[in-house]
């Protein structure tokens, strides 16, 4: 998920498109939310591990 909104970021940002921009930065920042609740190791989503 972090991958893909700083992709969506990028596009956004060097075409010009701010809705890609916006989906960019929302789903880093889920991204990152998701990758610290797991890291501290509380369970995201019921499952204690996403593989």
């Amino acid at each position: 998920m972090l991958v893909v909104g700083l992709i969506l970021l990028l596009l956004g940002y060097l075409l010009h498109v701010s809705i890609l921009y916006t989906i960019g930065v929302i789903l880093l920042i889920v991204g990152a939310v998701l990758w610290i609740l797991g890291a501290v190791g509380r369970p995201v989503g019921g499952r204690k591990v996403w593989f």
